[in-house]
């Protein structure tokens, strides 16, 4: 077995969504979830096949995010994985709605910060072993971290 991190390409406003589901209708079903929950964001979806022509099955609202989202997937190919790429929300916008697709057996990440995949490769096949979801932790936060992450939540609208 051998096992690689494949990091994925992205600018900084990109949010993404990485996770494992299976069936032919998940890409179109993923398309209704962010179209419904964040009509306004741009965003692309990819799912890879894991049986039959194994392809990565595309759909989106924003060429570019749609080309994004597949490039990445390409680099992955672990089917019965997803990954969707958007622009104009928060993962916390859509993160929901995602989980709720029946076919959706689970999430791996949704953030903006950068994300390695971790990727076993067997004889059979690939598979998401996990992510790095940005970098590893320096401390914990002061009285003025607090009060800092308080008023961000503020600014945003998440809190009163």
């Amino acid at each position: 077995m051998e096992i690689e991190a494949i990091s994925i390409e992205k600018d900084e406003e990109t949010q993404v969504i990485i996770g494992h589901a299976g069936f032919i209708k998940t890409a179109e079903d993923l398309y209704e979830a962010m179209a419904c929950a964040v009509p306004s964001a741009k965003f692309g979806i990819a799912f890879a096949e894991a049986s039959g022509k194994r392809l990565v099955r595309t759909e989106g609202n924003d060429p570019e995010m749609q080309s994004l989202s597949s490039k990445n997937m390409m680099n992955i190919r672990a089917g019965h994985s997803f990954i969707i790429m958007f622009k104009g929300a928060f993962p916390i916008n859509v993160v929901n709605a995602i989980k709720s697709v029946s076919e959706v057996v689970n999430l791996y990440c949704a953030t903006a910060n950068p994300v390695q995949v971790l990727v076993a490769g067997t004889d059979q096949g690939r598979a998401i072993i996990g992510v790095v979801d940005g970098s590893e932790s320096l401390g914990v936060e002061s009285e003025s971290d607090v009060k800092e992450r308080r008023e961000l939540l503020r600014k945003f609208g998440y809190k009163k």
